[in-house]
């Protein structure tokens, strides 16, 4: 196995640059494991695929306004900073626009220039340095980089976006994620209500998402990919409603990989599923023994990025090749804003 196994060209005007309104509207490709049938529907349509009894699991992470613009106290030049990750009270991994002259000790004034003069400055100092350029900072006070922040959207998306929580989903509630959980962002309060009156459990893990799991995979044997760890959070509740889905026989589908990667980290900890606190760094890749997860919707990944890898171990490389020709061919819209696949 080979990262260059994962890889396709894509043309560029179909990486989807606005989302579809209203968010039930966009495509949805539909695969069928066991006979390799591909069917072509639009996402409101997905409640034909879905029975009473179903355990539809969420993650109800929230996008947090990450992107912060400052200055440096040395010399006024601009700054801009990413949050990755909190690490302790007011301490955060980050990235920063030309980290490799900002060293340790280097301090930066957080502000809002287009605020005016209504809200406080944060003061920053860079006081660690991480792998890949990562930065850990101290901030004077955390709890103003909310309003001091804007919501980052992916590097691939160059059109602003007119309204932030149109890069939320609807059922979004615990902030933490770096970016969001796109295959969510599907989902209508309209057509959550539908899928519930079919008689589906909705139910909800957190998984706050950082920029890594986004990122092409360099080596080129993935087993050298260093993968990074996320946090998340898997109740006694939710422990206890996937078990008991999965003794009696009865259907889990994952939106997202996200909700993959956390509910098949903690089934190989524990059987039956037991509620879950930490870290999660699973990578899944082709050979994977799935614990749970019986269906799954996704959207359209980046070549060679660990979240194509997983759908590929769910669904089998020919069928997923298979998929995004397919989906090149019939104009499909890719990444973050683009069009949904189902893949049972």
């Amino acid at each position: 196995m080979k990262t260059s196994d994962f890889d396709y060209s894509l043309p560029s005007e179909l990486i989807a640059q606005t989302p579809v309104e209203p968010r039930d509207r966009s495509r949805l490709m539909v695969l069928n494991r066991s006979d390799g049938s591909i069917e072509h529907r639009v996402f409101t349509e997905i409640i034909d695929y879905l029975r009473d009894g179903d355990v539809l699991l969420f993650n109800d992470s929230r996008v947090i306004p990450a992107r912060l613009r400052g200055r440096r106290v040395d010399s006024s030049g601009g700054v801009e900073i990413l949050l990755l990750r909190r690490l302790d009270a007011n301490v955060w991994e980050v990235l920063v626009k030309r980290s490799k002259r900002l060293r340790i000790g280097t301090r930066v004034t957080v502000t809002n220039d287009s605020a005016g003069d209504n809200l406080p400055e944060v003061s920053a100092e860079i006081i660690g340095e991480g792998w890949g350029g990562v930065k850990v900072v101290r901030f004077s006070d955390e709890t103003l980089l909310a309003d001091l922040g804007k919501i980052p959207l992916p590097p691939y998306i160059h059109v602003p976006l007119s309204r932030p929580e149109r890069y939320q989903t609807v059922y979004a509630r615990v902030a933490g994620s770096v970016a969001a959980t796109t295959a969510g962002l599907h989902f209508t309060p309209e057509l959550l209500r539908r899928i519930e009156q079919k008689g589906v459990h909705c139910t909800f893990v957190t998984l706050h998402i950082g920029l890594d799991t986004f990122g092409p995979v360099r080596e080129e044997n993935p087993l050298e990919h260093p993968i990074h760890s996320e946090y998340g959070v898997l109740s006694q509740t939710v422990a206890g409603q996937l078990s008991q889905a999965k003794r009696e026989g009865r259907r889990i589908i994952c939106v997202g990989t996200t909700t993959v990667r956390i509910v098949e980290q903690v089934a190989q900890l524990s059987n039956p599923l037991q509620p879950f606190e930490g870290r999660v760094s699973l990578f899944i890749l082709p050979g994977h023994q799935f614990c749970m997860v019986d269906a799954l919707i996704t959207n359209f990944h980046l070549p060679r990025s660990t979240l194509l890898m997983l759908v590929t171990a769910f669904a089998g490389k020919e069928l997923i090749n298979q998929a995004y020709q397919e989906a090149i061919a019939r104009r499909y819209r890719f990444y973050s804003f683009g069009d949904a696949m189902l893949i049972f």
